[in-house]
This record gives structure tokens, sequence and C-alpha cells, in this order.
């Protein structure tokens, strides 16, 4: 199982904004210079983070990206949704109906993941390095 690259920028760029500036602004050049990506690349990963709620955008010269909701709220789980969707990792493409064993363990797991993810919130990772 592997997340995108997507994701782990995403996941960045949401640290960044907790990090820096919650309540402010932040344009996407200087965010784009952050991670090192290109600022097309990232405004249509930010485009994604707007339409799934958990940031909001301000055209103009002093615009930017900031958090809609209280930075304690956003989990990781959110943002991979996000980014990824929110289909199962796992088919099962044997014919054999929702009986299949192998598939309840295999979502069985993937619950426990979404569960764990959705637990870490991205402000606890950002405190955590704040202090370090």
């Amino acid at each position: 199982m592997k997340y995108s690259q997507a994701t782990d920028n995403a996941l960045h760029a949401m640290a960044y904004l907790v990090a820096s500036a919650p309540d402010k602004p932040v344009g996407v050049q200087v965010l784009a210079d952050k991670l090192g990506v290109s600022q097309t690349y990232l405004s249509k990963l930010m485009t994604k983070l707007v339409k799934a709620g958990l940031i909001q955008s301000s055209p103009g010269a002093n615009g930017g990206y900031r958090l809609r909701h209280k930075q304690e709220d956003i989990s990781f789980l959110d943002i991979i949704h996000a980014i990824e969707g929110t289909a199962s990792l796992f088919e099962c493409n044997i014919n054999h109906g929702d009986e299949c064993l192998i598939q309840q363990v295999v979502m069985d797991a993937e619950r426990q993941m979404e569960q764990y993810l959705a637990s870490k919130k991205i402000a606890d990772v950002v405190k955590v390095l704040k202090t370090e």
C-alpha cells in the first residue's frame, strides 16, 4: 500500500499552514517554495483541499490559503481522503459474494488504519515539531 506524492505534499502543506499562520492567508508561491514543488502543481492539490472543505482560498495580492476549521479538528484521514478519495484499498475480484473471508480480513485492517488516521490530528504533529 502506498500513498501518492500528492498526499505527502498535501500533508506537509497543511502542517505548514497550521504551524505558520492558521488564521492568516499563506500564498501559494510561499507554500510551493517551502515544499520545493511548482506553484501550478501545488495549486491543483490546494484546490482539492478547498473542495473538501479543509481550507479556504482568498484571491488577490494579500490572498492565499488558510484553514477553514479549527486546526485541532483536521485529521490525517481528512487530508488523505481529500487527495486520494474514499475508495477502498482492496476489492475482491473473485465473484463469490460478500462472504469472502480474504476481503473481510483486508477490510477490517483498512478500517483499523482509517480509525488510527482519523485519531491523529495534523496540529498534534505540528506541536511536537515546534517543541523539538
